[in-house]
């Protein structure tokens, strides 16, 4: 589904579509952001590799904000006001800026400060984003303990990596197995047994484990 922000006649009805995806209370300010920016925003199935994306107006097209359709309010909430992060910085530096240095994590910061001054989310979500607004990552996902606290409150509850015992073998959504390794520093070191190579796997990542494991490597 598609929320393109230019039309004033369809101004509530747009506002009552996007309440649906966002925490009470967060919708209306981030709507006047989208309709002062003129975004289009589109609601998109879920994709493996992102949560959201941006991108700047090129041709005849303004700014476009996606996000996926089976997040969370709240981690609808971080990813959306993630990506008008990027809007803001394009507009003040067009592309000569780092995808998240400095000036999008300043922007970051300064769009979040309200909704934390407010305390419009929940208790864990609040003090996990204090944290992050401290050094923001590229992404939430990046950010262990914000993904954490965000995912707490997904309706259907995956199995992830680091949930796993140390050795299990398991399965990813793109069918490949692995054997679950040590975690070096944020990462699981985990051996591939369809091709016998060592890839390093977010611990966060949704797995499908198989009753049997095998002993620690």
């Amino acid at each position: 589904m598609s929320i393109v922000l230019k039309v004033t006649d369809k101004d509530q009805h747009n506002l009552r579509r996007l309440q649906h995806y966002l925490p009470d209370g967060t919708a209306e300010p981030l709507f006047r952001l989208l309709k002062e920016h003129r975004v289009a925003l589109r609601i998109k199935k879920p994709r493996a590799t992102k949560l959201g994306d941006y991108r700047h107006p090129h041709g005849h097209q303004g700014h476009r904000i996606s996000i996926n359709s089976n997040l969370n309010p709240f981690a609808f909430f971080v990813t959306l006001v993630h990506e008008l992060a990027h809007l803001v910085t394009w507009n003040e530096h067009r592309n000569r800026t780092a995808p998240h240095g400095a000036e999008w994590k300043r922007n970051f910061q300064l769009l979040l400060a309200p909704f934390i001054r407010e305390e419009v989310l929940p208790d864990d979500i609040h003090r996990a984003l204090e944290k992050t607004l401290k050094s923001p990552g590229a992404s939430s996902c990046n950010d262990l303990n914000l993904s954490r606290a965000l995912s707490r409150y997904d309706q259907q509850k995956e199995v992830v990596l680091e949930h796993l015992p140390s050795g299990s073998i398991f399965q990813l959504k793109n069918g490949k197995r692995f054997r679950k390794g040590n975690q070096l520093r944020k990462r699981f070191k985990c051996l591939c047994l369809d091709d016998n190579r060592w890839y390093y796997v977010h611990p966060l990542v949704p797995v499908e484990a198989e009753i049997e494991s095998t002993k620690s490597l």
